[in-house]
């Protein structure tokens, strides 16, 4: 972090939105949402695993999103073509959480909810209000090092999810344009729609994503995860396949894609997944 100026920067603790760099250090300084506050910076919190097999991992990746093996994975967390978000099996969901795997089924990244009060996960234990209230995500690596941030203000009716990189700067935005029928999002960025998300069906399962022309250049597929599960706990996972390399910031868009739709349906009503 040396090369950046004194600002507000993604919490590498993960424990809150931003955290405030003095141009030298991480300082006590925290801001969630737009209040500020204290938190001594300390050990960052260790990110979520699944306890996912590689082989399970593989099987959700060629038998149930159909992708055909490719070999080693290669690159880095944003440079997969296939990527895996199995979400963290909890009876009560207080702290949503996402372990990200490559193709090959090896753990490259984790996704953890930030800025959360703690008024805000009583209201998640005892009523469904938290789908009224604010939400971030942060895509993180192994390393704990933040390249995506996923925040859905309080909304009533449609989601509007705002998405940021790893040095708070803006990417674009994806905005649901309809509640009934197939669910449908619009992929903004630079100032123009750069494609669009699309729901193949009424319960919003599996989605294509395509470019502002109407070319497919991304799937998310939705992977079942048996039925105990589904009805005891709140996990949903999904394979996110991209076609080709995109331009940024369409291709940001699209990863945080895979997120983006669980966090702006699913933590509505539970009901479209």
């Amino acid at each position: 972090m040396s090369e950046h100026a004194a600002d507000w920067y993604p919490d590498p603790a993960g424990r809150h939105q931003h955290r405030y760099w003095d141009g030298t250090a991480w300082t006590e300084h925290v801001s969630d949402h737009g209040r500020q506050s204290v938190d001594p910076i300390t050990v960052s919190a260790p990110l979520p695993t699944t306890g996912m097999t590689a082989d399970k991992i593989q099987a959700q990746v060629q038998g149930k999103a159909g992708v055909a093996a490719s070999g080693a994975a290669v690159g880095g967390l944003m440079d997969q073509r296939v990527l895996v978000v199995n979400q963290k099996a909890k009876l009560i969901e207080l702290n949503t959480e996402y372990a990200v795997y490559d193709e090959a089924g090896t753990q490259i990244g984790a996704i953890r909810q930030v800025g959360q009060s703690s008024l805000k996960k009583v209201a998640r234990f005892v009523s469904s209000l938290d789908q009224f209230m604010t939400h971030s995500l942060q895509l993180v690596d192994m390393q704990g090092n933040v390249h995506l941030t996923v925040t859905r203000p309080a909304k009533f009716a449609k989601s509007k999810v705002h998405i940021t990189d790893g040095a708070g700067n803006e990417v674009g935005s994806i905005i649901q344009q309809n509640m009934i029928g197939k669910i449908r999002f619009s992929l903004e960025g630079a100032g123009q729609t750069l494609g669009s998300l699309n729901g193949e069906n009424w319960r919003a399962w599996n989605f294509n994503m395509q470019d502002a022309v109407g070319n497919e250049v991304a799937r998310i597929t939705k992977t079942w995860e048996g039925l105990a599960k589904t009805m005891f706990t709140t996990a949903d996972n999904y394979v996110l396949q991209i076609h080709a390399d995109l331009p940024e910031p369409l291709r940001s868009l699209v990863v945080a894609s895979a997120v983006s739709v669980d966090l702006a349906l699913k933590q509505d009503s539970r009901g479209f997944g």
